[in-house]
């Protein structure tokens, strides 16, 4: 392993088979839930909960990882990460209650922090001036990902529920064993950094990378950014089956169009849209694109409607990993595995909190006419959230604050 030079290439193969394991169970879940619950309303906030320990998890872990990666690599917290995955997958698959998956996806949301990591060994082997590009190839990955693993998980979930689930424990097994024998580290010994208790803290982490030069009001964008899209991804499933009737195979379909988008703009787009608008006219257009896309997608009265708001809302896609990136390059190069870990933690906390309000206002409005406009009121929300995080950004860049140092020494990092 010693003798095989890290590359971007290794790490997107292992996250692209990581991402569809993922995508696979995305259609089903809702519906599985569903088996075990009475109404709608039920599923609603059940699914809720289901999704609330999943982000609780992966919000208190991804530091964790992420420091333990800064310690001891990459490559083994990447395998720990992709086995205990395929372990949640079969374990759900052969739950017979809700407090199993339950306690499944507490298990898969802590073990899926992982891919923090791998945003780390992107860092690790990329030029500061191109890690913007790198991290958003790294998210084209996740886009193909969620590209494939929907439609696929759709497809096989219309004809037995639980047999995506089998299907992403398989692609686990097969990523595993990838990582055993090709991915390389990409952290050398001299650039690891010693445990601490700060490091291990999630809410220390969070601190800390808000105090980072010049960039923390980006921070707070980044968290009103990641929670609308938390709304979204945790009722879409729930609100168009609800309005438009949709199944997993209809659901699937959509989110594989979602996933082309971020593919075409995160892998080929966006190294040319940061030349055309620059990074913070990026951003802010992107962040606006969401804020109209959210309340486009609430008042929708015709399915196909969803599909154009996709489209046109291309520029979004970019807006987040941009963020990512600037992030990155205020942080020295031994942070970058805390940091990315830090930033993946903060969006698992918006995971925790998007289904406890976005569920329980999807909730309030299931018995509502599938034609009443109130039913998208959970996408409303998304876009007042958006609009906020737009103007942060729009205020931190007016005020000049856009263009930290390339490193920070870690004492500052840390607070």
């Amino acid at each position: 392993m010693s003798r095989r030079r890290p590359a971007v290439a290794f790490i997107m193969v292992t996250s692209l088979i990581d991402v569809i394991g993922i995508g696979l169970i995305i259609p089903i879940m809702p519906i599985l839930v569903g088996e075990f619950t009475s109404g709608r309303d039920a599923q609603a906030y059940w699914y809720g909960a289901v999704a609330v320990t999943y982000g609780a998890s992966q919000f208190l872990c991804a530091p964790l990882l992420g420091a333990l990666s800064d310690r001891f690599g990459r490559r083994p917290l990447l395998l720990l990460g992709i086995a205990g995955l395929g372990a949640t997958f079969l374990l759900t698959a052969l739950a017979h209650s809700l407090w199993v998956i339950v306690a499944a996806r507490v298990l898969g949301g802590g073990l899926s922090a992982n891919f923090a990591v791998g945003q780390a060994y992107v860092a690790d082997i990329t030029p500061v001036e191109q890690r913007t590009q790198a991290l958003g190839r790294l998210g084209a990955m996740f886009g193909i990902g969620f590209v494939l693993g929907p439609m696929l998980g759709g497809v096989l979930g219309g004809i037995d529920l639980r047999l995506p689930l089998y299907a992403a424990a398989a692609l686990s097994a097969v990523n595993w064993l990838y990582g055993l024998l090709i991915l390389p580290e990409s952290l050398p010994a001299h650039r690891r950094r010693p445990l601490s208790q700060a490091r291990l803290n999630p809410l220390t982490a969070l601190a800390g990378i808000t105090r980072l030069h010049g960039v923390g009001a980006l921070v707070a964008a980044f968290a009103f950014t990641t929670l609308a899209q938390w709304m979204l991804q945790m009722t879409w499933v729930l609100y168009t089956n609800f309005k438009f009737a949709w199944g997993p195979r209809e659901s699937g379909l959509s989110l594989f169009v979602v996933g082309l988008v971020a593919v075409i703009v995160q892998g080929g787009l966006l190294g040319r849209l940061i030349r055309a608008f620059g990074e913070r006219r990026l951003i802010l257009a992107g962040m606006l694109s969401g804020t109209l896309a959210y309340a486009g997608y609430g008042l929708a009265t015709q399915a196909w409607m969803l599909y154009a708001i996709i489209a046109c809302n291309f520029l979004a896609m970019g807006s987040v990993v941009t963020i990512q990136g600037i992030v990155s390059k205020a942080a020295a190069a031994e942070e970058q595995g805390r940091v990315m870990g830090t930033l993946s933690s903060l969006g698992s906390l918006m995971g925790v909190i998007a289904p406890i309000i976005g569920n329980s206002v999807l909730a309030q409005v299931t018995f509502l006419p599938a034609s009443d406009w109130r039913v998208g009121a959970p996408f409303f929300l998304s876009s007042a959230l958006q609009a906020l995080a737009l103007a942060i950004a729009w205020r931190h860049f007016a005020a000049g604050r856009d263009r930290p140092p390339a490193t920070v020494s870690p004492r500052r990092a840390d607070g």
